[in-house]
């Protein structure tokens, strides 16, 4: 059920950053094989709770789960989830943390913390109170019920639910529109939008006019501006 591993973890991070490092990859799809998306973190390993002293387990949650989360959210390249089955704990805000959702029909969130006596880790409640308002979260959080891919559809968690047979070539699909759009345009779109709802309008608007200026530079901008006053396609090349 994939559930992660440090080793794991680590690449996936190591990953995501050479993804945004190398202007040749211009998205980013996470997905798994087998019945499950993600069951959670791989707990087997860890110290004996008697082994701990005050500050381990913080310590363990900023440069494991909240490390594993921000790495996706600050990749800088558009990164797609297309959960094929279980996204379960850090799975579920693993998938929750990407810029778009993709779901089987046969996919399923749970937020499996409360029913193990833990509070959620990873960002969870950070992102969903975002993402469904407090009301929701809580419920999800408190219960820890299975929550199937239309509910979490109605809800807004996923973008869209498809056939599970679908979901590689629909994944496959937006990864490679997104490839052919303006890459560093993306990136900055991806940045003002996170932090649209920590921040007060007259520093969002300050950064929307910075990012402007600052996507403006790229030849990605200038073929934008070119293909649409000479009335054809446009030809991105992420730069």
């Amino acid at each position: 059920m994939n559930a992660v591993t440090w080793d794991q973890r680590e690449r996936i991070i190591a990953l995501l950053a050479e993804a945004s490092a190398d202007p040749a990859v211009r998205a980013v799809v996470v997905t798994a094989t087998g019945r499950g998306f993600c069951a959670g973190a791989d707990l087997r390993g860890s110290p004996p709770a008697g082994d701990r002293v005050a500050g381990d387990v913080a310590r363990m949650i900023r440069q494991g789960a909240q490390r594993f989360i921000a790495a996706v959210m600050d990749c800088e390249k558009p990164v797609i989830a297309a959960v094929n089955g279980t996204a379960a704990g850090i799975g579920a805000h693993l998938a929750f943390a990407c810029d778009l959702v993709l779901a089987a029909e046969s996919a399923r969130f749970v937020e499996v913390f409360a029913r193990r006596g833990l509070v959620p880790d990873g960002g969870g409640a950070y992102l969903l109170p975002r993402l469904i308002g407090p009301q929701r979260t809580k419920e999800l959080m408190y219960f820890g019920d299975a929550l199937p891919a239309a509910e979490a559809h109605a809800m807004g968690l996923v973008n869209r639910v498809v056939p599970a047979e679908d979901l590689p070539k629909t994944a496959r699909a937006w990864a490679e529109r997104l490839a052919q759009g303006p890459t560093r345009a993306l990136a900055l779109t991806k940045q003002l939008v996170n932090a649209s709802l920590d921040t007060d309008r007259t520093t969002a608007f300050a950064a929307e006019a910075t990012a402007q200026e600052l996507n403006m530079t790229t030849r990605d901008a200038q073929e934008g501006v070119a293909s649409f006053v000479e009335r054809r396609e446009a030809r991105y090349e992420g730069r």
